[in-house]
């Protein structure tokens, strides 16, 4: 399977027919999506096989996009119930429903593990979501038994400031891919044909 390929058919996937502005829930592009999960595997192996584990896993992508890559097993969890409706109704339309169970569940609460953990957490811009990012991070690292791939914001001070977060919670990153997440005007406050972000894709091993 092509890069392009895998784009192609996570482009099936429906995004969140409401998404809360309050929640930060945007559905990751599928040429973003299908980058992280091409890198996963084909460049790390990271995926064939294992566990997988996508928190904040909204519409499916990154949980669906496992799946076809190899994964053995996908957990997505997700606090909006609508968003797992999408999610599993994606996971339907692409006849993968047989191997992820969607979980319903503030990541804050959740007690599981996984080989890996893949996400795209909220970025933490709402007043009401400051620091949201930092609390997917330690709980992705206290799940994985080997690997998290997390996406956040770009920049100097947040690299060195993650960098310490990662440290301090048995963590070692390994590689930061630097990326484009493209958002369309989906909330009133949009008023752009389109938004582009810089991110940055962390890959880390974890150390248990």
């Amino acid at each position: 399977m092509t890069r392009k390929s895998l784009e192609v058919m996570l482009e099936r996937i429906e995004p969140h027919p409401s998404p809360r502005v309050d929640l930060e829930q945007y559905t990751i592009p599928s040429y973003l999506a299908a980058t992280i999960l091409w890198i996963a595997e084909f460049k790390h192996g990271d995926l064939s096989g294992r566990t997988v584990c996508d928190l904040g896993c909204g519409s499916g992508r990154l949980a669906i996009g496992s799946v076809i890559m190899g994964a053995r097993r996908v957990i997505g969890v997700d606090i909006d119930p609508v968003a797992l409706n999408t999610a599993r109704s994606n996971a339907r339309r692409l006849g993968v429903e047989g191997y992820v169970d969607w979980i319903l569940a503030d990541v804050r609460n959740i007690e599981i593990s996984a080989d890996v953990v893949i996400q795209n957490p909220p970025f933490g811009v709402q007043p009401s979501l400051r620091g949201i990012d930092s609390v997917f991070l330690v709980k992705a690292l206290k799940i994985a038994r080997d690997v998290v791939y997390s996406l956040h914001k770009a920049g100097r001070n947040n690299r060195a400031f993650l960098g310490k977060l990662i440290r301090e919670n048995g963590g070692e990153v390994t590689e930061i891919v630097e990326m484009e997440f493209d958002i369309p005007p989906i909330y009133e406050f949009h008023l752009k044909k389109h938004y582009v972000i810089k991110v940055d894709l962390y890959r880390v091993k974890v150390g248990k």
